[in-house]
């Protein structure tokens, strides 16, 4: 019986203590004021064959911060609606499901891509840029057994860049599918989010990888995303340092 009280009295504890989390977490995203952004430009940019010729992932950015206008068009290439009759944008996605959620995390926070308003609803205030990269894996050893002694140290994760974008795939916006389908379909509209922010970035001189190489359980509790949520790439953006 006293076991019986003790672990209700946990359990209760637990359950206060969540929710006090959860309201401390809404009034720290509430401290954030949304980013509303600018009309994307739509005539910037290198041909498309001439931005192929020079896209190429970056591990290295400047700490300069994106400009308005820059992050603006960025996010609108990435999965801005470009055609608002039909709901149709600039990433294609399975059944129109626009199942991709993109979370930007900048220096003062992290914030939601809005696609229909074309703004970054706030989520979470806070620098956590760094807490959610991890370094890539180390690379298969060479034939030739290295020196006595030595350990490869895995590669670094990339420089602190001014922008962390996260893509996130929601399978509940499938109107059909075994959940199999679902989760492939939700990778497959992922990488046409990411090839549309590597392109975007080599057209206009801006700097960045697709990554699979993150935090997910951390990104997971810092955006309170449920586990039915598939987290699938991350994108490091900046200029060139």
């Amino acid at each position: 019986m006293i076991q019986t009280r003790e672990k209700t009295r946990s359990f209760a504890a637990a359950v206060t203590l969540a929710l006090i989390l959860s309201f401390v977490g809404a009034l720290v995203a509430a401290e954030l004021q949304a980013i509303k952004l600018n009309p994307p430009d739509l005539k910037r940019g290198l041909p498309f064959m001439q931005a192929l010729s020079v896209k190429a992932s970056a591990r290295e950015f400047s700490e300069k911060e994106l400009s308005l206008q820059d992050l603006s068009d960025l996010l609108w290439a990435a999965d801005g609606i470009n055609r608002p009759a039909e709901n149709k944008s600039t990433a294609s996605s399975a059944m129109n499901a626009h199942d991709v959620r993109i979370y930007v995390f900048m220096k003062e926070g992290a914030y939601l891509y809005d696609a229909p308003k074309h703004e970054l609803a706030p989520v979470l205030a806070g620098d956590y840029r760094s807490q959610i990269m991890r370094a890539r894996p180390p690379r298969p050893a060479a034939p030739a057994a290295p020196p006595a002694g030595a350990a490869a140290a895995p590669p670094p994760p990339p420089a602190n860049p001014p922008v962390q974008i996260i893509l996130v795939s929601d399978p509940e916006r499938f109107r059909r599918g075994t959940p199999e389908l679902k989760l492939e379909w939700g990778a497959l509209d992922a990488g046409i989010v990411s090839q549309n922010i590597s392109l975007f970035c080599a057209a206009t001189g801006l700097k960045t990888v697709p990554r699979a190489s993150m935090d997910k359980d951390k990104i997971k509790y810092l955006l309170k995303l449920a586990d039915t949520l598939n987290i699938f790439l991350n994108h490091p953006i900046g200029y060139a340092k």
